[in-house]
């Protein structure tokens, strides 16, 4: 069984990352050594892994990082600090 991972990087200049993979070390390296020369990682170095997830199914993972990347900051700060509760509070809402 094949895990993949979704994971979330902390930039340096205070924004965030999220990316699926399924080898987390490695690309843990290559977003710290600015091997992807055009990657949002690259000029906003040092970065910090805040969060990640595993998954068996890599379809999942994939949901689940497009899902994440479409939340605010401040939801994605929830879920970094494990502050499950306030996830369905943060969606985003639309009032006419």
């Amino acid at each position: 069984m094949k895990l993949s991972f979704v994971y979330i990087l902390k930039c340096a200049d205070n924004t965030y990352y999220t990316g699926v993979t399924s080898d987390l070390s490695k690309r843990l390296f290559e977003h710290q050594n600015g091997l992807h020369i055009n990657s949002y990682t690259n000029k906003r170095r040092p970065i910090e892994l805040v969060f990640y997830a595993e998954f068996t199914d890599i379809n999942l993972a994939i949901d689940k990082e497009k899902q994440i990347k479409k939340w605010s900051k401040t939801k994605k700060e929830a879920l970094i600090n494990g502050n499950f509760r306030m996830l369905p509070n943060l969606a985003k809402k639309k009032f006419n």
